[in-house]
C-alpha cells in the first residue's frame, strides 16, 4: 500500500489529469447507456398506457408498436450522426461579439432554422475561454426547460467551434431597451417575473449564471423570456477579475461630466456606448455583483443582484452604476451604498424602489436568500400568475413575419469567419479532427464530477455533440 501511495504521488500532474479524464469518460459513457435504456423503457410504457386508454384492437396495437420501433431506430441513427458546417446553409449574421458571431442558418436536409454560434478557437485559447465555452455547452445540454435556450447540436472544425441553438426571432432585451426610453411598471413586472422563473430554473440544476444582463435575456416569437449565454457558469472572464478593474488612477473620478448630466442625457450617453461595450472583450461590469469581484466566495444570490440592476435600467433608462469607463463603473459597484441613487426626475413607485434595493444590497440581506418564493411573493409582483405567465400575451408583442424573420436584430456586415485564414495554432492542432461524443452531461450530478469533466475538456475536448430529440 505504501508503494502504491508513493507511485501515485510521483505521478505528474499531466498523468493524473489524463487518468481523471479517462475515469470520468468511462463513468459517463456507461451511465449514459443506462439512462438511454431507461428513457426507451419509459417511452415504451407510455405508449402501452396510451393504447390501453384508447382501447385499441390488437392489430392496431401491433402497428403502433412497429411505428414506435421505427422512430426509436431513427432516433438512435440521428444520435450517431456526425454533423459539420456543410450540413447548414448560412442565411445572415444576427450577432457579433469579441470571440465570434451568431448566424441564422438552415439545416439543408430538414429546412429547420437555427441560430449558429461560431467561436474562433484561437481567440478562445488566447483569452482562456475554453472552459467557459465547455460550461456553456454543458448547461445547454443538461437544461431542458422553457426558460433556457435549447441547444440541438455542437461540432467543430480546425478553426472554429459551433453551437447550434434554437432561433429566437424576438431579439434580446438589450435591443428592446435601446428602442424604448423606459418601460412601464406593468411591462417591467412581466419581464422581471419571467426572468425570476428563468434564473430559478438554472439554480435548481445547481448552476449559477453570473452574467445576467439584458444581452442574455432573449425573446421568443411570442415575446417571452429565455436565458442564454452560459459561458460564465464556471471560471471568470478576464473582464470579470477584480484586478482588471483595479487599475484605477488615484486622482478624481474620470466621469465628472457624466455625473453632472440629467437622466435624459445619461440615458442617451449610455445607449450610445452600450453596443460597443457589448461587442468588446472588456464588456461592462454594470450588472455584476460586488461579491463576484471580491472573489472571496459567492453563491446564487449574485444573480439576483444582476436582476435588480436590470430592473433599475428598465424603469430609469440606464443602469445605476453606468459611467464613461468600465473602471469607473467598477468603482461605483464596489461603493454601491453611496452610488445607488434614484433620480428624482424619473419617479417610480415605492414598491419598485423597495424591490430594487432588496436585490442590490448586502449578500446576507438580499432577497432570495430564503428561496425564490421570497421574491415571487414580493408586493411588486402582486397579481402575477406564475403558473400561467408564459401562456398569457407578452407585455410588448413581437411581430414575426416568417420563420427566418430577423427584423428584431441589428444589421451586421458579412464576415470571413467561415473562411480558412491560415494554419491552425500549434496549441490547438491536437484537437483538430472531428470526433463524435455522447451527450453525457445529465449523468454529472456532483460539483466534483462537474469540475473533473471540465478539466478533461481542457486536456482533450470532445469535438462533436449531437442532441436530437425524439418526436
Amino acid at each position: 500500500k505504501t508503494a502504491e501511495l508513493s507511485s501515485c504521488s510521483s505521478m505528474s500532474n499531466h498523468t493524473k489529469e489524463r487518468v481523471t479524464m479517462a475515469k470520468v469518460t468511462l463513468e459517463n459513457f456507461y451511465s449514459n447507456l443506462i439512462a438511454q435504456h431507461e428513457e426507451r423503457e419509459m417511452r415504451q410504457q407510455k405508449l402501452e398506457k396510451v393504447m390501453d386508454q384508447e382501447g385499441l384492437a390488437d392489430e392496431e396495437k401491433r402497428m403502433r408498436r412497429s411505428q414506435h420501433a421505427r422512430k426509436e431506430t431513427e432516433f438512435l441513427r440521428l444520435k450517431r450522426t456526425r454533423l459539420g458546417l456543410e450540413d447548414f446553409e448560412s442565411l445572415k449574421v444576427i450577432g457579433r461579439g469579441a470571440f465570434g458571431e451568431v448566424r441564422l442558418v438552415q439545416k439543408k436536409d430538414t429546412g429547420h432554422v437555427y441560430a449558429m454560434k461560431i467561436l474562433r478557437k484561437a481567440d478562445m485559447l488566447e483569452k482562456e475561454q475554453v472552459g467557459h465555452i465547455r460550461a456553456e455547452r454543458d448547461i445547454l445540454v443538461e437544461a431542458d426547460s422553457l426558460w433556457v435556450v435549447k441547444m440541438f447540436y455542437s461540432f467543430q472544425d480546425k478553426m472554429n467551434l459551433y453551437l447550434i441553438m434554437e432561433f429566437l426571432p424576438g431579439g434580446d432585451m438589450m435591443t428592446l431597451l435601446m428602442k424604448k426610453d423606459t418601460l412601464t411598471e406593468e411591462a417591467t413586472q412581466f419581464y422581471i417575473a419571467e426572468t425570476v422563473l428563468a434564473i430559478d430554473s438554472i439554480h435548481q440544476l445547481g448552476f449559477i449564471h453570473r452574467d445576467i444582463k439584458p444581452d442574455n435575456l432573449l425573446l421568443d416569437s411570442r415575446g417571452h423570456v429565455k436565458l442564454s449565454d452560459f459561458g460564465l457558469c464556471t471560471g471568470l472572464k478576464r473582464a470579470h477579475r477584480t484586478e482588471f478593474y483595479k487599475n484605477l488612477n488615484h486622482s478624481l473620478p474620470s466621469d465628472l461630466t457624466f455625473q453632472n448630466m440629467n437622466s435624459k442625457r445619461k440615458a442617451e450617453t449610455w445607449k450610445r456606448n452600450r453596443r460597443q461595450l457589448a461587442f468588446s472583450t472588456v464588456g461592462t461590469p454594470d450588472y455584476i455583483a460586488p461579491e463576484v469581484f471580491m472573489q472571496n466566495g459567492y453563491n446564487k444570490l449574485c444573480d439576483w443582484w444582476s436582476l435588480g440592476v436590470i430592473m433599475y435600467e428598465m424603469l430609469i433608462g440606464y443602469p445605476p452604476f453606468c459611467s464613461e469607463t468600465p473602471q469607473e463603473t467598477y468603482r461605483k459597484v464596489m461603493n454601491w451604498r453611496e452610488t445607488l441613487i434614484f433620480p428624482p426626475e424619473v419617479p417610480i413607485s415605492e414598491k419598485a424602489k423597495d424591490l430594487i434595493l432588496r436585490f442590490c444590497c448586502e449578500e446576507e440581506h438580499r432577497i432570495g436568500a430564503a428561496g425564490v418564493e421570497e421574491i415571487k411573493s414580493n408586493p411588486f409582483f402582486e397579481g402575477v400568475d406564475y403558473d400561467h405567465i408564459r401562456e398569457r400575451p407578452a407585455a410588448i408583442p413581437i411581430e414575426i413575419k416568417s420563420i427566418d424573420d430577423t427584423s428584431n436584430f441589428d444589421e451586421f456586415p458579412d464576415s470571413d469567419i467561415l473562411t480558412p485564414t491560415g494554419k491552425l495554432p500549434v496549441s490547438l492542432q491536437h484537437i483538430s479532427d472531428s470526433v463524435p461524443v455522447l451527450s453525457c452531461l445529465k449523468t454529472i450530478q456532483t460539483p466534483l464530477l462537474f469540475f473533473l469533466f471540465l478539466v478533461s475538456f481542457l486536456l482533450q475536448p470532445p469535438l462533436c455533440l449531437t442532441r436530437p430529440r425524439p418526436t
